[in-house]
């Protein structure tokens, strides 16, 4: 996630300070993501460095505001137009757990992938009810986000299926021969005459 780029459009919409900032991310955002006010400042200061945002002068409470400049105009432009690549996210920590758990000794891979299956159905039916929490139309920048960690968990539950299917084809049960990939097994085969 860009907290860079989040900014950077939140100040689009006028000056803010630090705080007003992380309070209008968060709103944005249906707190989904919530944001550090070190995380906030700390990448005022770099977005001021590199020229996209300049500080203002204090308010009489004390509070630094911040503006968005021409460049970071720019920058915000290219980045709603340039489409996310898969490899700009981070390291999927679920897929490598599990390619470890293949192959690290007395690892039940199975019970890893039930657990983390029981796991994202609650995380899928929390969110679900938070979707139908509010119908009003000043919520739909949180729906959305909403919607959009309902198919992931969704994608999850999905894969965590495949993964399932995959380990009975090639994993045997404790004390058993694997199955060569693509072998058929003489009880299904039998079963289908």
């Amino acid at each position: 996630m860009s907290i860079r780029h989040g900014l950077l459009a939140l100040l689009e919409r006028g000056q803010m300070y630090g705080y007003q900032l992380r309070a209008a991310f968060e709103e944005s955002t249906g707190s989904t993501w919530p944001l550090n006010i070190g995380q906030v400042y700390t990448t005022l200061s770099r977005l001021e460095r590199d020229g996209l945002v300049r500080s203002l002068p204090e308010s009489e409470a004390g509070q630094r505001p911040y503006e968005i400049t021409d460049a970071g105009r720019a920058d915000l432009t290219l980045w709603f137009a340039t489409p996310i690549s898969r490899t700009d996210r981070p390291r999927d920590e679920l897929a490598i757990k599990l390619a470890l758990a293949l192959t690290t000794p007395g690892v039940d891979v199975r019970s890893v992938v039930q657990t983390q299956r029981s796991a994202t159905m609650r995380t899928l039916q929390e969110l679900t009810r938070l979707k139908y929490a509010s119908d009003r139309p000043e919520d739909l920048p949180w729906r959305l986000v909403l919607d959009a960690m309902v198919f992931q968990a969704e994608a999850e539950v999905r894969w965590l299926d495949h993964c399932e299917t995959s380990l009975v084809r090639y994993r045997p049960p404790a004390g058993g021969p694997a199955a060569a990939p693509g072998a058929v097994d003489r009880t299904d085969e039998e079963a289908r005459r």
